[in-house]
């Protein structure tokens, strides 16, 4: 089974471009990716509310793991979308201050994240490494680093000695070597497959997955298993 992280439906406004969940089913189908954790682009762009309710539609619809993403334009509004999902029993909190035109450092950034980790949630963070991870450093937090690029995998690894729950997506770890310097330094419990099928290239991503090595047990925590962790019982 392979499970991506960094699912994403609705339309980008930059480019306008749109990915309704149908169509987003059937490119993972084609690929052969079996769901993942799907968040609406409507709640990070404008309306969280709404497009939490998208997202959570099309989890149901099609065996996905829900995420609310929340808007740190509205720090209010954003604690309600975190304790909502506590109360409805779901662990994935996605959020993406550069997306939205908030600096990482905004106080209103970690003040989030520690309520997210204080409500069990398993934070879906955008942004490069650098920017984001002071934001989450010391609070005990899971995070997945949906854009940890290859560039700053030494201090990812230095950081992961720290800070237990700190992993990375697959996604931008394109480099010879970038997998394995990951799994030696941080372990296999720290790599969760992401490739934010639909938008960006997935074969390459897929190619590196398959061709790693993994024995059956790494590769089932790489494929899925350890997002399964993260993201608690369904």
């Amino acid at each position: 089974m392979i499970l991506d992280c960094d699912l994403l439906v609705g339309r980008d406004l930059d480019t306008a471009r749109r990915q309704r969940p149908a169509e987003l089913a059937d490119t993972l189908r084609e690929v052969g990716i079996d769901g993942g954790a799907v968040a609406s682009l409507r709640a990070l762009s404008f309306h969280a509310r709404s497009g939490n309710r998208e997202a959570h539609e099309a989890a149901v619809a099609h065996g996905w793991l829900a995420v609310v993403a929340v808007d740190l334009r509205d720090p209010l509004g954003a604690e309600a979308e975190i304790l909502a999902a506590r109360e409805a029993g779901i662990r994935l909190v996605r959020l993406a201050p550069e997306r939205q035109g908030i600096p990482p450092a905004a106080p209103r950034v970690r003040l989030l994240a520690r309520i997210a980790t204080e409500s069990g949630a398993t934070i879906l963070a955008e942004g490069a490494l650098p920017s984001v991870a002071p934001a989450f450093v010391g609070l005990g937090a899971n995070v997945v680093f949906l854009d940890q690029h290859f560039y700053d995998l030494g201090e990812f690894i230095l950081l992961s000695r720290d800070e237990p729950g700190f992993h990375a997506s697959t996604r931008l770890l394109g480099a010879p070597g970038a997998w394995e310097t990951l799994l030696e330094h941080a372990g296999v419990e720290r790599l969760v497959f992401g490739v934010r099928s639909g938008w960006y290239e997935i074969s390459s991503v897929l190619e590196r997955f398959h061709a790693l090595g993994l024995d059956d047990v790494e590769r089932a925590l790489v494929g899925h298993g350890n997002l399964e962790r993260l993201a608690g019982p369904r």
